[in-house]
């Protein structure tokens, strides 16, 4: 299992680092446009604090573009690289022909025949959108395209990965369905450690016990 952050802020990237839980970030051109810095200088901080993946989401409109695009993410970030490319008839081309040079997630899949597109196109990720999925798609299916997900990849080299996390209890959720990579915001994140009971307990070890550095 991994848990990743979904941010291109870099003070976030740094805390997250710092938890020593999280070595890896996932971005996309929405979240890129609110770092301070242009996306070249985001990646490459992001590089230097994580020392795992780093997601750049490809915005070429067609496949020269595209190419072009990854030839420039690598350069920034080298192994530390996923592709990350919308699920459309465009983007299953472009994944088939980038897959070849460089890890690839294809991303924004809403359907368990498009994460079967992208096994088959050789990416490495399948990327969905838990919380807008469960939202949006009609008839409870988003309820269910977590499990859904999981079973139609199993067997082949294509991970499951789960974005759009809202809260902790959606990670759970997402997390018992068998996705085993799970991104979220910062914010997020920042909750999983805490619940109530903890500090209390936490609290009346402190008021009525001793240890080496209070004996």
């Amino acid at each position: 299992m991994q848990i990743l952050l979904d941010s291109a802020i870099i003070e976030e990237a740094r805390q997250a680092a710092a938890w020593g839980w999280v070595n890896s970030a996932t971005t996309n051109p929405t979240l890129l446009a609110k770092s301070s810095l242009p996306p070249a200088e985001t990646l490459r901080e992001l590089g230097k604090i994580l020392t795992g993946q780093i997601f750049y989401q490809l915005t070429g409109k067609d496949l020269q573009a595209m190419q072009t695009e990854a030839a420039q993410a690598y350069d920034i970030l080298g192994e530390q690289l996923v592709l990350k490319i919308p699920a459309t008839s465009l983007g299953f081309q472009a994944a088939a022909r980038l897959s070849q040079k460089y890890s690839v997630a294809v991303t924004t899949i809403f359907t368990p025949a498009q994460a079967m597109l992208a096994a088959a196109a050789g990416a490495r990720y399948a990327l969905y959108y838990h919380n807008r999925a469960k939202r949006l798609l009609p008839d409870g299916q988003g309820e269910h395209l977590a499990e859904d997900l999981v079973r139609v990849l199993d067997g082949t080299d294509t991970q499951v990965t789960a974005a759009s996390l809202k809260s902790p209890q959606e990670i759970v959720e997402a997390r018992m369905a068998g996705v085993p990579i799970l991104s979220a915001p910062f914010a997020v994140l920042a909750q999983m450690p805490e619940h109530p009971l903890c500090e209390q307990a936490v609290a009346e070890f402190d008021a009525n016990g001793t240890g080496l550095l209070n004996s």
